[in-house]
């Protein structure tokens, strides 16, 4: 009797047991249920905003304690931005010419320099020329001390140079974009050159006739890698190579390789008379 008594007893608790759990998980669900209708309430309208204008102006003061917590590193910055890299006997313009302006070859003569030995190392293949837009050149550099301040005012943009691979029938293409554009973009490694009628005469890259049976590599911006045809200069690629190599690093290199910065017009692209 005692053994199906405990046995009896023991069939009792376990009955209870899942009784409880059974309300527990009932529990759950209903708390869950009205958590559940609770958040398919109808959301608030915004009604009305409310703000008033702060005025930036004289009457602001700085903070001494921020003040003093900067200073050390805008001191610095301002070494560095400000510290001489090279000396331009006479003001580089931007708008001296058509065709090609001297600040423009300046841009494209420096792109060309420092890109042909990174394209190289990097796969072993030659740079042909060089195509930028005319828009990211930001202002002139001039006649004076350089500095690397001037590198960014010249070219504000985190823009990096990339490696365009294009076949002959897209470079014919960008040639005529070239020819047709209302601006100088500028240009390096290659020479265009237009009848007195504003008709193409001849095209050189390298020194070498245009083929159009061959591909090229063309270093620019990678702002026009990105654009692409909604910019107007590259409407077919067959490969990028992305240098990271900013334009603005591309400059001050060469700009501390050099005691004079010089540049002109010349015949890189011209309009016979």
């Amino acid at each position: 009797m005692h053994f199906y008594k405990g046995n009896y007893s023991i069939r009792l608790q376990d009955k209870d047991k899942h009784v409880y759990i059974l309300k527990l998980k009932q529990f759950v669900a209903f708390v869950t249920f009205c958590l559940f209708l609770s958040c398919q309430q109808e959301k608030g309208q915004l009604s009305k905003i409310q703000g008033k204008q702060l005025k930036i102006d004289s009457s602001l003061t700085a903070v001494d304690s921020i003040s003093d917590y900067i200073a050390p590193f805008k001191n610095r910055i301002n070494e560095v931005l400000d510290s001489t890299l090279a000396y331009a006997p006479e003001t580089i313009p931007l708008d001296d010419a058509k065709h090609n302006t001297s600040m423009g070859n300046l841009m494209a003569d420096i792109v060309l320099a420092e890109t042909v030995p990174l394209f190289k190392k990097q796969t072993g293949k030659d740079l042909d020329f060089v195509v930028l837009n005319r828009g990211g050149i930001r202002t002139i550099i001039s006649k004076g001390n350089v500095s690397a301040r001037n590198a960014f005012e010249v070219m504000p943009f985190e823009n990096y140079i990339s490696v365009v691979e294009l076949n002959g029938v897209a470079v014919r293409e960008l040639i005529s974009f070239l020819v047709n554009a209302s601006k100088a973009h500028p240009i390096a490694g290659m020479q265009i050159i237009l009848d007195k009628n504003g008709n193409l005469e001849s095209v050189d890259i390298q020194g070498s006739p245009f083929d159009e049976t061959r591909n090229y590599f063309v270093a620019t911006s990678d702002y026009l890698v990105q654009g692409g045809p909604s910019i107007g200069f590259f409407n077919d690629m067959v490969s990028v190579t992305d240098t990271g190599y900013l334009l603005r690093n591309a400059i001050i290199d060469h700009l501390k390789k050099i005691d004079t910065v010089r540049a002109s017009v010349d015949d890189r692209f011209i309009e016979l008379k």
